[in-house]
C-alpha cells in the first residue's frame, strides 16, 4: 500500500491586496473597498521513493506567482448577471443597476467568476494552482482564500479516477 502524506503551505508571504465589492442582488452591493487576502494551501499526495510527497518550495511559488498577479488590482468578475462590463478606450465601463462606474484598464483585472467573493476567489485559484502544477499526480487539493482575521473560504479537488 502507497504511503500518503498532506502537506500544509500556510506563508504569511502568501497574500495580495485588492479593490473589490460583493454583488448581492441585481439592485445591492456592497460599496469599493479592499481587503489584503490570505492565500494557503493543503494538498495530499503519495509519498514517492525519494521520501516526499512534493517539493514544498515549488508549490510555495506557485502560490507566491498567483498571488502576485492579482495583487494591487481593481478585481471585477466578468461572470456577473447583473451587470454588465465594456471596453471603453483606456476604462472598463461597469453598469449595475443605476450606476456606471469607471475603471482603468491598466489597474483592473477582470476575473471568469460570477462575484469577487472569497468562495469565488478560492475556487479561481484553485484552478490557477491546478494549471501551473498540472504535471503533478494530487490525490487531493484544497486552497483557502482569506480575506481578514476569521474569514476564509476554501475550495476543494479530489481526484475521481487516473483519467484526470
Amino acid at each position: 500500500m502507497a504511503q500518503v502524506s498532506t502537506l500544509y503551505i500556510n506563508k504569511q508571504a502568501h497574500k495580495f491586496s485588492a479593490a473589490h465589492y460583493t454583488i448581492f442582488s441585481a439592485d445591492e452591493r456592497e460599496r469599493l473597498h479592499g481587503h489584503n487576502y490570505g492565500v494557503s494551501a493543503r494538498i495530499v499526495a503519495k509519498v514517492g521513493d525519494n521520501g516526499f510527497a512534493a517539493d514544498y518550495n515549488v508549490y510555495k511559488d506557485y502560490i507566491d506567482a498567483i498571488c502576485r498577479e492579482l495583487d494591487e488590482y481593481m478585481l471585477l468578475p466578468l461572470e456577473s448577471p447583473h451587470q454588465t462590463v465594456e471596453e471603453e478606450g483606456d476604462y472598463y465601463r461597469v453598469r449595475f443597476a443605476n450606476d456606471e462606474m469607471l475603471f482603468l484598464k491598466a489597474d483592473t483585472l477582470l476575473l471568469p467568476i460570477r462575484n469577487t467573493t472569497i468562495e469565488e476567489l478560492s475556487n479561481y485559484l484553485l484552478n490557477r494552482l491546478r494549471e501551473l502544477s498540472k504535471a503533478d499526480d494530487f490525490i487531493e487539493l484544497e486552497l483557502f482564500v482569506s480575506s481578514g482575521d476569521g474569514q476564509k473560504a476554501s475550495s476543494h479537488w479530489l481526484r475521481q479516477s487516473d483519467q484526470e
